[in-house]
């Protein structure tokens, strides 16, 4: 099973996504992931380090060798993003990483990259709603 190392610099509530389940779904079991919950200001700092735009990013992958890599994801971002698209902070969340995980698994923007986004997000949101539904009973 894929290691997940997160780390927060926001204090904002983060949605209980499964995290550690979509990265070990999609990243080899030998691969350390650090996943970095941020904001605004380094969210644009990072923005304009690494893709030169002078606003703040949504989420940003870095491979660091083939076993390796770090995922940003701007949760301020994502709470204003989620509005725009309709979706819950969870949805746009979780979608986020699941983007960030695929860029690190190899995938490039395209058709085939945007069908296993949504194949990732319906089978995890059926566990999320699994979860609730046994929460309930």
């Amino acid at each position: 099973m894929a290691k997940l190392h997160i780390h927060r610099t926001v204090k904002n509530e983060v949605p209980d996504v499964p995290f550690k389940e979509i990265c070990s779904d999609i990243l080899p079991n030998d691969y350390e992931l650090s996943l970095v919950l941020i904001g605004d200001m380094l969210g644009k700092k990072l923005n304009k380090e690494h893709k030169g735009r002078n606003t703040p990013t949504n989420v940003l992958s870095f491979p660091l060798s083939d076993s390796d890599g770090e995922i940003f994801i701007n949760v301020r971002r994502a709470e204003r993003d989620a509005v725009k698209f309709g979706h819950s902070v969870y949805e746009h969340i979780q979608y986020l990483f699941i983007h960030g995980c695929l860029h690190l698994a190899g995938y490039s923007h395209g058709n085939k990259m945007e069908n296993m986004e949504k194949n990732m997000m319906v089978k995890f949101m059926r566990v999320k709603n699994k979860i609730l539904k046994d929460l309930r009973s």
